[in-house]
């Protein structure tokens, strides 16, 4: 459904000194290669210079029916692919979402200061409700808690795609709102655009993104796919009736999809692939990108698979959601202090 990711800016004296960096996935599916190129890949980069919190959403999984057994394995599964495309958890903090509760316990709080016509204008939730007779109020309400998750760290900055822009401009609705009824405390998060991978688009519609969620398997590749299951995706993957490997998104999306893909993954300007395969036809082109992914894939599938098997993720996430706790609890503290709640704690 969603993927956040977010900065928190350290100043002393006027000097900015580190960001803070969040960013969540919810387990819905097997993450892409979409995942790792669009994301992945650069948060690899930022743990070397920010202060770095990767998160499941797991509570956002659960606003549409999850099985018990698929949504742990999944869960389990989308935190250990993190640690193996090369996030180091002596450099970050990776855990799942429902270990901090005060991802919950602010959602809610968040929830009583949001108004029902805002929640019944998000599109997102009127696409996934349209036409169906029974629907959680979890999916309805769950925007205030994705304001939860980005307010809990205060973040100043929050890069969306054009389908989260709803969110962040309620989450600075909810900032501006909860600042003016008992004091400044949130910081209205900007949009912001990191350096990032190119976006990685559907093998079947290269104009709609690789999702992991979608229904049809042939138009993503999961990051665990078989060699021989990514080579038989690339061979059947759409492109059009010509035969000119050349970049141009509007004309040849889909081909244009393909490039950028075996740009990220091979590190080839995609002019260096438009001359490689000047005058040759669609078949070598996608033979050669398929052993390029096969390649890029197989260091991480190895890493992931001994990560599973070793049992180290389950201590990685418990020490990830301690950290993580450490500042949620600060924050979730003063909201609570200021909303008029009686503290539990001793004096």
């Amino acid at each position: 459904m969603w993927a956040f990711f977010c900065c928190f800016i350290y100043y002393l004296g006027g000097v900015k000194l580190k960001k803070r960096v969040l960013s969540g996935i919810q387990p819905s599916g097997r993450l892409t290669l979409g995942n790792y190129i669009g994301a992945m890949k650069n948060f690899v980069k930022l743990q070397d210079l920010h202060q770095c919190y990767f998160m499941v959403a797991d509570l956002h999984a659960i606003t549409v029916p999850q099985e018990p057994e698929t949504l742990r394995d999944l869960s389990e599964a989308n935190a250990a692919l993190f640690i193996a495309a090369g996030i180091d958890p002596a450099k970050s903090n990776v855990f799942l979402q429902s270990a901090v509760p005060q991802h919950a316990e602010l959602g809610w709080l968040l929830t009583t200061l949001t108004t029902m016509g805002e929640l019944e204008r998000m599109t997102q939730f009127k696409d996934k409700s349209n036409g169906k007779e029974s629907i959680g109020a979890g999916l309805f309400v769950y925007p205030s808690l994705m304001a939860a998750d980005i307010l809990l760290y205060n973040a100043d900055l929050v890069p969306v795609g054009d389908d989260q822009k709803q969110h962040l401009e309620l989450t600075r609705d909810l900032a501006g709102r909860f600042n003016s009824r008992f004091g400044k405390y949130f910081t209205a998060p900007e949009p912001y655009i990191p350096e990032v991978g190119a976006r990685i688009m559907s093998l079947d519609d290269g104009t709609k993104k690789m999702s992991k969620s979608s229904a049809v398997p042939g138009s993503f590749i999961a990051l665990l796919d078989e060699p021989d299951v990514i080579r038989k995706k690339i061979s059947r993957a759409t492109t059009d009736s010509g035969a000119e490997v050349r970049y141009d998104v509007v004309n040849k999306p889909e081909v244009s999809n393909l490039m950028s893909i075996y740009s990220q993954c091979s590190d080839m300007s995609l002019e260096d692939i438009r001359v490689k395969y000047e005058g040759k036809m669609y078949g070598g082109f996608k033979k050669d990108l398929a052993e390029v992914i096969v390649a890029t894939l197989e260091p991480l599938q190895n890493r992931y698979y001994d990560i599973r098997s070793s049992g180290e993720i389950r201590d990685i996430l418990a020490q990830g959601a301690q950290n993580a706790s450490e500042i949620a609890t600060q924050t979730l503290d003063e909201v609570k202090q200021r909303m008029g709640f009686l503290s539990s704690k001793k004096h």
